[in-house]
């Protein structure tokens, strides 16, 4: 007969649920879109487990009790070749019945993240690294059906959850007997055709290639009852000096900390000691991660105390570095700090303070030593460094000595400012730049007619924070930044160059006339209608006035909703035909309309230059239509 009370205690029955998301399309997406190597679910599913045991040991820094009589950390890996079978086993913090359904039932979801938002919320801080999202479903590339056998630390209830990776699980209780007494088993029941993966010597090179960085001991044990043999220390790779580390270990320590696929293009490895004591292992990737352009500007290095991770969220660089992976290892910082005291304390800034200046200064050499690399660093992350030149003052003139761009006579985008200055023009007083979204439209652009006529070289600026940082530079070796579309270009003392010819200096009566007529006629859009010394062949442009934002900061502003602080000033090419025919058709008394269409026309022609669409697109398809009408009549 049961009773109430046994009613209540009684596990419940294996039951099968499905899984929260849309599983046996995006399972099979994953499993075979997602990862390209099958090797990798055994990297995923060691670091799981090496997330499981930090979880513990972070746990019991407040209650001890949770180690039990078991307070080695470890990780072993068991291989069943007769039975096909291939398990991984640790002794960390093991998993209930719910976070069993809540992080294996549904896809993507992160149990690490959810245990970091957990300790943020009880204001202890933040201690684990690992997103356990997708890296555990990597295991049905080379299983037919995985069983997760888990123990929460200081529980009497064990579970099983098991799937076959087709769209549903089941989670049942466990006996004591079949439980790991800590911890959880992952079982994997090895698919046909995947057998090497019961193999002693195909586990032990894919944990040396992937998982020689874990900062857990990793066992391997051949075959049931045999012994088992480490074949991973578990100790941290940045505590290891630079010369016991093989470069292959390096780049499985790089991969596995940032999810990234390629090889880093710089290692930074050393410890520092003295007025304080830290190691840093950091890793320039050559690829853009996914997120390098977060609003949120997120950093990539992960903190520890002493090999304790403290988190991942301290801004151990300057956002403008946060294309930068890797660890800090403090061996100052207490470990009783909240993250936000961690984030003011003073050893802190001081640690912040030598790692950007050594990145810096590593990132300076190779710029030196190896243009080459150097380049495809700048190609993937100068629009991220740039970011400095505008937030970081201190160190900008070490970002000028970084800093690559195209320009009007080196497209290629590896010219320095150093290179700039040293080929100046006599008499050039100046570092000009043109700022844009288009790289291919700066290029082209009307305003450097009149600077290539006299072989000025023009910075071309595409990327968004150009237009902030060369207002706020006050200018390289003496020589100041100033926008080619802003103010009147004063490049008249500039010799012209070998073959070219100089734009018109003179205005004549009837070219004056015709301009005080435009600008009666544009008042109401333009501050002023004056003659250009920068156009040598198009017969109009747009220049921002001598105070305020250049024409591209406008532009920015105007796309995040703030209204422009002037009117553009329309420049007109005295020397060019149709302004000189315009000019006389006006001497000689023709259609006043006609001339005034023309007039809006050069503006919205000097418009469309910029790339702006007209300011009003009816008046002007109006406005050519009638144009063209006298043409043809």
């Amino acid at each position: 007969m049961t009773t109430q009370d046994d009613t209540l205690t009684a596990a419940p029955a294996a039951e099968n649920r499905p899984f929260e998301a849309d599983v046996s399309r995006l399972l099979h997406l994953m499993v075979h879109s997602v990862y390209s190597d099958p090797d990798i679910f055994l990297r995923e599913l060691v670091a799981n487990g090496a997330d499981a045991c930090e979880k513990l040991r972070t746990l019991a820094l407040q209650d001890p009790a949770l180690l039990g009589d078991r307070p080695d950390l470890a990780i072993t890996i068991e291989t069943d070749p007769d039975a096909r079978t291939l398990t991984v086993a640790d002794s960390g913090i093991g998993m209930t019945r719910e976070e069993l359904v809540e992080a294996l039932g549904t896809i993507a979801r992160s149990g690490t993240r959810a245990f970091m938002e957990a300790l943020g919320e009880q204001g202890d801080g933040s201690r684990l690294i690992g997103q356990f999202g997708v890296g555990f479903y990597s295991a049905f590339m080379v299983a037919s059906r995985v069983d997760v056998l888990s123990r929460r630390a200081g529980a009497a209830e064990a579970w099983r959850w098991s799937s076959d990776g087709q769209g549903t699980y089941s989670v049942e209780a466990l006996a004591d007997e079949d439980a790991p007494a800590r911890g959880t088993r992952v079982v994997l029941h090895l698919a046909e055709g995947k057998e090497t993966y019961a193999e002693e010597a195909t586990l032990e090179r894919i944990v040396r290639e992937h998982g020689s960085a874990v900062p857990i001991p990793v066992d391997l044990v051949a075959k049931p009852g045999a012994e088992p043999r480490r074949i991973a220390d578990g100790t941290a790779i940045w505590t290891k000096p630079r010369s016991a580390v093989s470069q292959e270990d390096y780049t499985s320590f790089y991969q596995s900390l940032g999810g990234q696929f390629d090889d880093p293009a710089l290692t930074l490895h050393w410890k520092a000691e003295g007025r304080h004591e830290f190691s840093v292992l950091a890793f320039v990737p050559q690829t853009r991660p996914l997120a390098l352009f977060d609003p949120l500007r997120k950093g990539r290095m992960k903190l520890y105390v002493r090999r304790m991770f403290i988190a991942d969220d301290i801004d151990l660089v300057p956002a403008w570095l946060r294309f930068v992976t890797g660890v800090v290892d403090s061996a100052d910082l207490p470990l009783n700090l909240s993250r936000e005291t961690i984030q003011e304390s003073p050893i802190l800034a001081a640690i912040r303070k030598a790692v950007t200046n050594r990145i810096l200064s590593e990132l300076e050499k190779t710029a030196e030593s190896n243009a080459e690399l150097y380049g495809k660093i700048w190609d993937a992350f100068g629009p991220v460094i740039k970011e400095g030149l505008y937030e970081d003052f201190e160190r900008r003139d070490a970002l000028y000595k970084l800093a690559r761009f195209s320009t009007s006579t080196h497209p290629d985008g590896k010219r320095s400012l150093k290179d700039y200055v040293e080929a100046l023009r006599p008499h050039q007083t100046s570092i000009w730049y043109l700022a844009g979204d288009d790289a291919a439209r700066l290029a082209a652009s009307p305003h450097l007619e009149g600077f290539r006529a006299r072989g000025i070289e023009v910075l071309l600026l595409s990327d968004p924070v150009d237009s902030f940082w060369v207002r706020t530079a006050l200018g390289f070796e003496g020589k100041p930044f100033k926008s080619v579309t802003q103010g009147t270009a004063d490049i008249e003392a500039v010799p012209v160059a070998d073959g070219q010819t100089a734009p018109a200096s003179d205005v004549s009566a009837r070219a004056a006339t015709f301009m005080a007529f435009a600008k009666d006629t544009l008042s109401e859009l333009v501050t002023d209608v004056r003659a250009s010394t920068r156009l040598a062949e198009s017969p109009s442009c747009l220049v921002a006035g001598d105070y305020g934002p250049d024409l591209a900061l406008e532009r920015f502003l105007a796309s995040q909703g703030q209204k422009a602080s002037s009117k553009p000033v329309l420049e007109i090419n005295p020397g060019h035909p149709l302004v000189a025919r315009l000019a006389e058709r006006l001497a000689d008394g023709d259609d006043k309309e006609l001339l005034r269409d023309a007039a809006a026309l050069l503006l919205d022609q000097a418009r469309a230059a910029e790339g702006l669409p007209p300011l009003d697109a009816t008046a002007y398809v109006k406005r050519l239509t009638r144009l063209m009408e006298k043409a043809v009549g």
